[in-house]
């Protein structure tokens, strides 16, 4: 059993320390908001928060992230209220076909962490998240107007 602590809430999950994160939280954890994308990282679908950093939880490990804290899409809410990047998502209408979103709103809700009011190089250096759709203008001005919010 490994001891896992995902949105606020404490999980034992019988998998192998090994194992990508990605898999324990779609397959033994029930959250599917986070995607399997490419496997190896680079195209940040998967992307989940440990301890507050974006990570990608296709190339994490279920060992790498014992004992620390796990935030997915579907615990950035908070007491009912969207986090401020789903929200501008919502309002710049950013989602297209929308498989990226969940990953490309943690990277952005890290980024927005760390630097609260990121220049434009800053978002281009930070978030190089993949988005076939290449919504990257409404992404851009959904980052500045979280970034006010």
């Amino acid at each position: 059993m490994t001891v896992l602590f995902v949105n606020g809430a404490k999980m034992d999950l019988d998998v192998e320390p090994d194992t990508p994160l990605l898999w324990a939280l779609r397959e033994n954890a029930g959250l599917t908001g986070t995607k399997y994308g490419c496997g190896i990282g680079e195209c940040g679908a998967c992307t989940v928060h440990i301890d507050g950093q974006a990570v990608r939880s296709c190339t994490a490990t279920v060992g790498d992230a014992a004992g620390r804290t796990i935030t997915t899409i579907e615990g950035l809410a908070q007491k009912g209220a969207l986090h401020r990047v789903q929200q501008a998502w919502i309002d710049f209408d950013v989602p297209q076909c929308g498989y990226c979103q969940s990953g490309m709103i943690m990277a952005v809700a890290a980024l927005l962490a760390e630097k609260p009011q990121p220049t434009d190089e800053e978002i281009d250096a930070a978030i190089d998240n993949i988005c076939r759709c290449g919504t990257f203008q409404q992404v851009r001005e959904a980052i500045h107007a979280a970034a006010k919010a």
